[in-house]
């Protein structure tokens, strides 16, 4: 019953849509739906307006770098090269339905989506979010700035390809009384477990 209906919501989204789906993916009871870049504020308003599919709720909204993830994402979906994409996850009280929406990023090197602050508020600090930890960057949002990590903290540490330890490392300076940032450092250590043993450890009762 559940995957009839949303196997109507597929067709009532591609009759409104029209040109802006760019496609549809309905698995374990999940309906994901790809639109443009350029439409998502368009087709973001037309999901919350249309009465057919009321969506009132932004549940989520998210960020996601498919640097490692393979070809099958471009291969099924017509985004060859594409690395950023932005998820958003809607939910329609009064219908009783949800839907996911997905837009990929079109330049990797500097990613831009338009914001949907102005059609769900609480975007504002999932876009910031988004903003600082992947750098994609929400055009027209009300307040565009780091929100998880520090003003001065350099690069996205959620990008695959982020190193682990981060470019630099913050440290108070006796000398300078403030903090400041450097370059980082790693001291190599080699670890040996320390075990202890019963001095009996292994005896077999006679």
């Amino acid at each position: 019953m559940h995957t009839t209906h949303l196997e109507n919501l597929t067709k009532s989204l591609r009759g409104v849509l029209g040109e802006k789906l760019i496609g549809t993916h309905l698995r374990y009871d999940e309906l994901t739906i790809n639109v443009h870049a350029d439409d998502i504020f368009t087709v973001s308003k037309m999901l919350r307006d249309n009465p057919m599919f009321s969506f009132d709720t932004l549940i989520d909204l998210c960020g996601i770098d498919y640097l490692m993830y393979g070809d099958e994402l471009s291969e099924k979906n017509n985004f060859r090269n594409r690395r950023f994409a932005v998820i958003y996850h809607l939910l329609s009280i009064d219908r009783n339905h949800r839907l996911r929406v997905r837009v990929l990023a079109e330049n990797n090197d500097f990613p831009v989506v338009d914001s949907i602050t102005d059609i769900w508020p609480v975007a504002n600090w999932f876009e910031r979010e988004a903003f600082d930890l992947y750098g994609i960057v929400f055009t027209y949002h009300p307040d565009l700035r780091r929100i998880l990590t520090d003003y001065g903290f350099i690069g996205n540490p959620f990008r695959k390809d982020f190193p682990i330890t981060g470019y630099v490392e913050m440290r108070y300076d006796a000398e300078q009384k403030r903090v400041i940032y450097q370059p980082v450092t790693i001291e190599p250590r080699e670890i040996t477990p320390l075990v202890i043993r019963e001095a009996n450890y292994g005896d077999c009762e006679s």
